[in-house]
């Protein structure tokens, strides 16, 4: 079968937002589906593309879903309640959405069409030393990185489904977050011109929001290579402690930095991840943090500060 027709669920969202316009250029036919909880402003430059849908609909409704996955060859399934903060407000949502939107999902599928999933390096939870592969045990701490493991597992179970552990994102995208540490980090740099970090020698792992993009289209484009697998998808230059990243910002700007010593940081993730797996196949990633945090604090001076980009 030629994939040339393929559904985006959350494709509003931050990386779908990035996605959609790279798909369209690679000749793709591209439907968005999408609840809009966040907005649909996103999508609004693409709706003069004749190869462009966009549905209204939700995850949780199985009819609607199940009519819109039938008409696609491939589906990629980005819709989550994404991040420690927005599954902490309503962890009923979140595992509703992740865990039972993710099995409607699947149970749509027919076994000629191809899944590729979002998922996430959340998973690693609190692994310091060695840099985690997709080999390594899964310790996920947060309700977040929770509902994720579970929704890998019911995507493994179907077998045409690729799974895709992206790093932390950062960067801009036209549907921004500034709920990422590195999007965040510059926020308050930025606006509040202080930021207070806690456990500053806690690592995590980072890749743009385009590198993400570039991983899915790699996906669909070997598919046959990467089927029935998991792939982390970053860089290992980009593995840096929360201080780190929090200086390489105040090299650029002028603001307080605290570190603190006493209470804690709600989100306890410390690893390092290795991508050597995917990129032995060939994909590489081309944006820095350094290039991130240039882009995002040029960015900064365009937001109108009034909260419209967090997911919580």
């Amino acid at each position: 079968m030629n994939h040339t027709k393929i559904l985006i669920t959350g494709g509003a969202g931050y990386i779908g937002s990035v996605l959609t316009p790279l798909l369209l250029e690679q000749g793709f036919k591209v439907t968005v589906y999408d609840s809009l909880l966040y907005g649909g402003s996103s999508l609004l430059h693409f709706i003069s593309d004749k190869k462009f849908t966009f549905i209204k609909g939700d995850i949780h409704d199985k009819e609607s879903l199940s009519q819109a996955i039938n008409k696609n060859d491939t589906i990629i399934h980005l819709a989550a309640i994404v991040g420690l903060p927005a599954c902490n407000k309503d962890q009923k949502l979140a595992h509703s959405t992740n865990v039972k939107g993710t099995e409607n999902v699947v149970n749509s599928l027919s076994p000629n069409q191809i899944l590729i999933h979002a998922s996430t390096v959340s998973n690693y939870g609190a692994f310091p030393g060695s840099a985690c592969d997709e080999n390594s045990s899964l310790n996920p701490i947060s309700c977040y990185g929770k509902t994720k493991t579970e929704a890998e597992r019911i995507v493994l179970d179907f077998q045409n489904s690729v799974c895709l552990r992206f790093a932390t994102a950062f960067g801009v995208s036209p549907r921004i977050r500034l709920d990422l540490l590195i999007n965040d980090f510059v926020y308050q740099a930025y606006v509040n011109k202080f930021l207070i970090l806690f456990e500053k020698t806690y690592k995590r792992t980072f890749a743009h929001v385009q590198d993400i993009a570039s991983s899915i289209l790699f996906a669909i484009q070997n598919h046959e290579k990467m089927k029935n697998s998991i792939f982390n998808v970053g860089d290992n230059s980009n593995n840096y402690s929360k201080e780190e990243i929090a200086l390489k910002i105040k090299d650029r700007l002028e603001y307080y930095l605290h570190f603190a010593d006493i209470d804690g940081d709600e989100d306890k993730r410390n690893y390092s991840v290795s991508y050597e797996k995917i990129n032995s196949l060939g994909f590489k990633t081309n944006k820095t943090v350094d290039e991130g945090i240039d882009e995002l604090i040029k960015a900064s001076r365009i937001f109108e500060f009034k909260h419209p980009y967090k997911n919580y």
